[in-house]
């Protein structure tokens, strides 16, 4: 991942994590998001509509760092890059689907919650990954315990993050931003 995107997120601090039901829906919240200081969001291929949505929102609104989330496959990979996806995530590291995306240019931010997936990201050149379920693996205390040895890895916490406890996350350096889908219902 570029140093300009790492700058983009760590400014944000928080990445909306959205599932989009409706396509129609994804321009107007995208320019809310932007309208309102927020110009990052993450829209998951956890429906059909998220390729065309992703694809909405790269065209009308290209000042919004727009990633694909939960990219489990080749297909995936590939229709979040042609719709536009500037970054995809993973809920794990699968070495297939990370390797894929390295290959066609699209940054990855895999998965993980324990020290062999850091050691196999790490093998594959990845040192900016996702602490997934962040609050079921042990939340602050678990990653305090991992940053601690990887001196070189940044992370994205996700899962269970909310406004009570976001704050004790982004106070632990090198959590660059934490992903959340409290901020936006779906749509």
């Amino acid at each position: 991942m570029s140093q300009a995107a790492m700058d983009t997120l760590k400014e944000c601090k928080v990445v909306p994590v959205i599932q989009i039901n409706n396509a129609d829906h994804a321009v107007p919240l995208a320019k809310a998001l932007v309208e309102n200081g927020l110009p990052v969001a993450e829209v998951t291929f956890r429906t059909s509509a998220a390729e065309d949505a992703i694809r909405q929102i790269s065209q009308a609104v290209p000042e919004l760092y727009l990633g694909a989330g939960t990219v489990l496959t080749i297909d995936q990979a590939n229709r979040a890059k042609n719709a536009g996806a500037q970054f995809a995530v993973a809920p794990g590291l699968n070495p297939t689907i990370v390797r894929y995306c390295q290959s066609i240019d699209l940054p990855m931010i895999p998965g993980v919650n324990n020290p062999s997936q850091i050691e196999q990201a790490l093998e594959m050149g990845i040192s900016f990954l996702k602490f997934f379920p962040a609050e079921a693996s042990g939340g602050t205390a678990m990653i305090k315990a991992l940053l601690a040895p990887y001196v070189d890895v940044s992370l994205m916490p996700t899962g269970g993050i909310n406004k009570a406890n976001i704050t004790d996350y982004l106070s632990i350096s090198r959590v660059v931003c934490c992903g959340g889908s409290w901020m936006v219902p779906s749509c």
